[in-house]
């Protein structure tokens, strides 16, 4: 088994003004799937992340701080799972529960050194 992350791409909720009982409802979809994954033992690890951004860029280390509606992607989260190989991984991403908004899987192999 090889060791992938699963990059969550797509807006924000509170972007697509969805209403508290949306969230809840999207939210019980989310734990399902990482369920889902725990059970079949691939999932490896996870979290969502905020929408706040600094960067730190160039020799002189400037931090910047970037609003989320600057960004092109926004990456919300990651899952770490174990895959056969990249399509098993896609297989894994089936059950993503925002494709429906628009939303992005990215799946990249982890190198090991």
């Amino acid at each position: 088994m090889k060791d992938f992350m699963l990059v969550i791409i797509g807006d924000s909720y509170a972007d697509l003004n969805l209403s508290p009982e949306q969230i809840q409802e999207r939210m019980g979809k989310w734990f399902a799937w990482t369920e889902k994954m725990k059970a079949q033992g691939v999932y490896q690890g996870g979290n969502a992340l905020t929408d706040t951004i600094k960067r730190v860029s160039g020799p002189d280390r400037v931090v910047t701080d970037r609003a989320s509606t600057e960004v092109k992607e926004l990456i919300g989260g990651f899952y770490l799972v174990k895959a056969r190989d990249f399509d098993h991984a896609v297989e894994i991403a089936q059950d993503y529960p925002d494709y429906d908004l628009d939303g992005t899987i990215e799946i990249r192999e982890i190198m090991h050194y």
